[in-house]
């Protein structure tokens, strides 16, 4: 697959790895120098139609998000042979799973590790994305402005957006046991709690330096986190941090209603522990500095089309000293005004992509910057809405706490004035009888405006939260409409660029053929071989196939 040109644009250029469902490559855009992560469905899964649409899924769902902590997804599409493709951002980083193969870590990076990645999954969850597939090799550590440690989520391909009940047959079982929650190893769908759920695992080997439930037998590990009780990290590395070691099992209970409400609970409970955790040394260096950490190095740029006139001249060069006085063959001539005519139409060519990308580029950077203020509108009013939803869960405990103090207060009461008519039948005026029946029944008349604020409460409360809902739901028609929008604008622009970026890879070819045939006659004259030495030293080879001649070089 290496030096194959994916969808007319992309050429593969190195192997990165490869996932549940496709192959990632590392990807260069053949007539402007941008270099990309590009994922193909895996050849074997082709024939998965419900893969694909997952596939599908997970550039939609990322895109929709559009947080800094989850993986930019630039292009989607089909190839020429109905291979599904995604393009994707390219990264240098380190896998947390291969941070996590050393052993334990300190609290303050783990916590910092997991804030992060609470508040890339809030922001999904409050679009109604659900991760579904969260586990240590889907965290990627990279560097990001000198910061380290900078989290990027990757593969979103079992985001649900809304159950499609035709991807996947009822009850089937997907995703990591390791990392599946109890409801996700049932056979249910996985919501929110899912990804919390699998946040606790990930904190759990943050913490202890291996996973809660372990078992080589699929099943029984599927048992394990289905009814399994998961230790305690301090039994298994006694100087846990005992807070965090609280939202670990907190996160890890089985009933979904014993996890935090939501991934904005969590994150403020992440942020009051930060808060209170020394500056650890892993972040600091030897002066007592935040560590800054280099950049990593993009991988090489190509010369792209301008180099072409050089060799051009080369040619020519060639050519003048092999052929003095325009003596040249006539199939020598012929290739020569070729290439320089090739040049010329590739220069102006890439000039128009360069035009062309430009203005894909505005539009995806006006699309991001409005997906991104549309969703911090969201995720500002979903955590207040997950405030005043935990405000109204304590009201309607005072609410029933209260309904039944007045239950007993009622039942005080009816029998204070049983006895006082008691008393009035029998002829007697004990005061002390009617004191108790009146101070009964004023305790039954306090609980009963007392249960009559608490219910006002609660139901402000609850309407506050309906209303926040609402705006909320309005948000999010409001960008999937805008999405949708966009989406086609971008597909109208990127294949205005393919159908281009094709025109440039036949000039390629044809400069390559131009080129392979010149070399050919001129490669073994004595008066060329300081020129032949130049052009060797630029990345043409004397040898090439015709496979080679169709896709040059990655520096060529």
């Amino acid at each position: 697959m290496l030096g194959k040109v994916v969808a007319g644009r992309y050429r593969l250029e190195a192997r990165l790895g490869e996932g549940g469902m496709g192959v990632v490559y590392r990807a260069r855009h053949v007539l402007i120098d941008r270099v990309v992560a590009l994922k193909l469905i895996r050849p074997d899964l082709r024939g998965e139609t419900h893969l694909r649409a997952w596939m599908l899924r997970e550039a939609r769902a990322a895109n929709r998000v559009d947080h800094a902590h989850i993986i930019d997804i630039h292009d989607i599409g089909e190839t020429e042979e109905g291979e599904l493709y995604l393009v994707m951002e390219y990264l240098i980083g380190t896998p947390l799973s291969q941070e996590l193969a050393r052993g334990p870590m300190p609290i303050a990076r783990a916590i910092d590790i997991l804030e992060q990645m609470c508040a890339a999954l809030a922001r999904a969850h409050d679009l109604g994305v659900v991760h579904r597939d969260l586990k240590s090799d889907n965290i990627l550590l990279t560097q990001r402005g000198g910061r380290k440690d900078f989290v990027k989520i990757l593969d979103f391909g079992l985001a649900a957006i809304a159950r499609d009940p035709r991807l996947a047959p009822k009850g089937a079982v997907f995703g990591t046991p390791e990392y599946m929650s109890p409801e996700q190893a049932r056979g249910e769908d996985a919501t929110s709690y899912s990804d919390l759920y699998a946040l606790g695992v990930l904190l759990f080997e943050m913490l202890t330096g291996q996973l809660p439930f372990r078992s080589n037998d699929r099943e029984q590990l599927l048992e394990m986190q289905r009814s399994g009780a998961p230790p305690r990290p301090r039994s298994i590395r006694p100087d846990a941090h005992p807070q965090a070691e609280a939202i670990c099992l907190r996160l890890l209970e089985k009933d979904t209603r014993r996890r935090y409400q939501d991934a904005h609970h969590l994150q403020e409970e992440l942020k009051a522990l930060q808060r209170s955790l020394p500056t650890q040394a892993w972040d600091i260096d030897a002066g007592g500095n935040e560590a800054v950490a280099p950049p990593p190095p993009p991988p090489p740029a190509t010369a792209g089309v301008t180099e072409w006139a050089s060799r051009a001249a080369l040619f020519a060069r060639m050519v003048s000293r092999a052929y003095p006085a325009n003596a040249a063959p006539p199939d020598i001539a012929s290739s020569l005004a070729k290439i320089w005519d090739l040049a010329a139409r590739a220069n102006q060519l890439e000039g128009e992509v360069s035009t062309y990308t430009r203005k894909l580029d505005s539009l995806e950077r006006r699309g991001r910057a409005l997906r991104a203020e549309i969703g911090r509108k969201v995720e500002e009013l979903a955590h207040e809405e997950s405030r005043v939803l935990r405000e109204a869960a304590v009201d309607s405990e005072d609410v029933e706490k209260v309904r039944g103090e007045l239950i007993v207060a009622d039942k005080g009461a009816l029998a204070a004035r049983q006895q006082a008519d008691v008393a009035v039948r029998a002829g007697s005026f004990d005061p002390g009888v009617f004191e108790r029946a009146g101070a009964a029944n004023a305790t039954a008349k306090a609980k009963r405006e007392q249960l009559q604020r608490y219910e006002a409460k609660k139901a402000a409360r609850e309407s506050t939260a309906r209303d926040l809902r609402r705006q909320i739901e309005d948000l999010r028609a409001q960008l999937v409409r805008y999405a949708e929008a966009l989406e086609e604008d971008l597909a109208q622009g990127r294949e205005k660029v393919a159908n281009k970026t094709r025109e440039g890879l036949s000039f390629e070819k044809a400069f390559s053929d131009c080129s392979s045939m010149l070399l050919s006659h001129l490669r073994n004259r004595p008066e060329c071989r300081d020129l032949v030495s130049q052009l060797m030293s630029a990345g043409v080879t004397p040898e090439s196939s015709p496979e080679s001649k169709a896709q040059p070089r990655h520096d060529a």
